[in-house]
């Protein structure tokens, strides 16, 4: 008697979880049925994102640096699954030397972007970065690629993130999801949601508690994502797909100025 196989359902990525949507709806992507994320879904990953930040907040920089070594880590032990669903190994080979690449500059952001600031005064003078906060991104194509060049430099500065990943080919995002859950990302730093676009991103612009967006993966006129963001001053990015800079975690990241008497 012939055994019957048992066919990968890809869930959401909330919490550190891999739950089906509040809503029991999938949609169909490549062949597979895929949880269609609903507002709720949003929500409930917003919340967890924002109880998380402060913890990833606090740990050093070279831990966060870790963590995401530890991705990458994960990543190539992947390796043939994730390219099966992406653009190939090449595109693979890219996404992993990119999450190398910002977790080597953990450690290393706080000496570019802050600074120690000469004053007229008897006063030391510092200028610190600081996480935003919980960010959402709409992730761009290539899927893999795009994904975590977007990803990386939010959470490498401390912040956590609710991404909705490409509605054409999600299943990459989901394997990559997986990665994450056995890489000692703490739960609740980085939540991926499936589904709809056009349902998806308004429900996160418009959330009062995401503090950031990036609008690099959306389609088109993106003003009213832009008016639902304004509407609690949200930082709003739109960057290159694979862009790789230091900069582009800075984008992330508020800059906090400390003064301090001298002799105290």
């Amino acid at each position: 008697m012939s055994r019957l196989v048992v066919r990968k359902t890809y869930k959401l990525f909330i919490g550190g979880a891999f739950p089906r949507s509040e809503s029991g709806r999938t949609y169909d992507a490549e062949g597979a049925n895929v949880a269609r994320g609903s507002r709720k879904d949003v929500r409930d990953a917003v919340r967890i994102a924002r109880q998380a930040g402060p913890g990833w907040a606090a740990m050093t920089a070279y831990n966060r640096g870790q963590v995401l070594y530890r991705v990458a880590e994960m990543m190539e032990a992947r390796k043939d699954e994730l390219a099966a669903l992406s653009g190939g190994a090449d595109e693979v080979d890219r996404a992993i030397d990119r999450v190398v690449w910002y977790a080597g500059w953990a450690d290393k952001l706080a000496q570019v972007v802050g600074s120690a600031n000469p004053v007229a005064g008897p006063y030391f003078n510092f200028t610190v970065p600081e996480p935003t906060g919980v960010t959402g991104i709409l992730a761009p194509e290539p899927p893999l690629l795009g994904l975590v060049s977007r990803l990386a430099p939010v959470i490498v500065g401390g912040n956590t993130a609710v991404v909705a990943a490409s509605e054409a080919h999600p299943l990459v995002a989901i394997e990559f999801s997986e990665c994450l859950a056995t890489a000692d990302v703490p739960p609740g730093v980085i939540n991926i949601l499936t589904g709809l676009r056009r349902e998806l991103a308004p429900a996160i612009a418009a959330h009062m508690d995401v503090s950031a967006l990036d609008l690099t993966g959306a389609d088109g006129d993106v003003a009213e994502l832009e008016r639902l963001g304004a509407e609690n001053v949200k930082r709003i990015v739109r960057g290159r797909p694979d862009a790789q800079s230091p900069y582009e975690i800075a984008s992330f990241l508020e800059l906090k100025t400390v003064w301090h008497p001298i002799g105290m």
